[in-house]
Order: C-alpha cells, then structure tokens, then sequence
C-alpha cells in the first residue's frame, strides 16, 4: 500500500526520483499515465493490468467512458526504474499535469500520484476544507 507524500525534483532529463519507500511494491517498470484533478497516475504493472481491464469494459459504451478510456489508456507509458529509482517521465505527460521543477510524489493506495508542487499545495487546502464535508456524504452512503 502506498501512503505519504514526498518532495521531489526533476533532473534535466526528465527524471523523478521514486520515494525509497515506495520502490519494492513499485518494482523494476512502471506505468504512467494521465491521471485525475491535472495529475498522474503511476502504477505497478501487475496493477495497471487491472485497471486497464475495468476502464476498458467502459470504452465503447457511452461518452464518458470512451472518453476516460481514451484518457487513460492512450495516455498511458511505460517507464523502467532505472539503478537510481528514477523514472522518466514522457513530455506529453508533464504537459498534461503542468508539471515544473518541483513534484510532490503522492501514494493512494494502490498508486503514486505526481503533483506539481503548487497544484498539490491548492488542491490539499481545497480537501482540507471540505474533509467534513466529504466525510458526511461518504458515511451517509455507509461509506465510512
């Protein structure tokens, strides 16, 4: 399970280094790919594997599965782990989530997810806020 998040900076290749913590579960190749909320979502294979399979019974019904199909998987790269635990990550992916400099590494479960630092900062003051709010809704479904 991955949790915690954690600061990191790109080199001038386009590399991110993987959190320490997070690189056994991770293993040797990843996939990347175009996530929610403008970021990306990196997966172990073995799991992209599934998720593939659970976007792609969506992908020729209606237009928004199409579309989250179309997102996801066609956006999709895979990327080895190199000796150093640094991945890289493709242009167009960086464009995607307005990616700098500096990234914030976000473990979900299943997934990292990779941040732009600012986004990460406004998006985390927008849950915070509404944490409460999120909790209610989720306990009134039994959620939580």
């Amino acid at each position: 399970m991955f949790i915690g998040e954690y600061r990191h900076t790109f080199d001038a290749k386009n590399r991110i280094s993987l959190p320490a913590k997070f690189r056994s579960d991770l293993g040797r190749s990843v996939v990347i790919t175009r996530g929610l909320d403008k970021c990306l979502f990196v997966y172990p294979k073995a799991v992209w594997k599934r998720e593939a399979q659970k976007i792609a019974q969506h992908s020729t019904g209606g237009a928004a599965g199409r579309g989250l199909a179309r997102l996801m998987l066609a956006g999709a790269s895979e990327s080895d782990v190199d000796s150093n635990g640094r991945v890289l990550i493709p242009d167009y992916l960086r464009t995607f989530a307005t990616l700098s400099t500096k990234a914030v590494l976000v473990g979900v479960n299943d997934r990292v997810e990779v941040w732009d630092e600012n986004a990460w900062q406004a998006y985390t003051v927008s849950i915070e806020r509404d944490a409460d709010q999120f909790a209610e809704k989720l306990g009134n479904q039994g959620s939580l």
